[in-house]
């Protein structure tokens, strides 16, 4: 499937999900099982403690390394969170 394809897909699924208000609700759900997986917390401490560490602090330098960090969510989250988005998606195909 050409990426433009995908991109339509993607925006088309996107838009369904905020209209219906799952967005919200899928939203919600990941950051329930962020903070209960302690990812919230863990990201925050390790946060402080490289600005701690930094000299001199720079924002844009911590921002990389934050980012970097937050991008590896638990397994678990990702794949419940893609099992909501999946039943979305079957939902809309019945």
């Amino acid at each position: 499937m050409p990426a433009s394809d995908v991109n339509t897909l993607y925006a088309q699924v996107r838009r369904r999900l905020i209209e219906s208000g799952e967005w919200d609700q899928i939203r919600t759900a990941m950051c329930a099982k962020l903070n209960e997986s302690g990812w919230a917390d863990d990201i925050h401490h390790r946060s402080k403690e490289s600005a701690r560490n930094m000299d001199p602090l720079s924002f844009h330098t911590l921002l990389a390394e934050v980012s970097q960090r937050a991008q590896t969510i638990p397994l678990a989250v990702k794949r419940e969170i893609s099992g909501l988005i999946r039943q979305h998606i079957e939902k809309q195909f019945e």
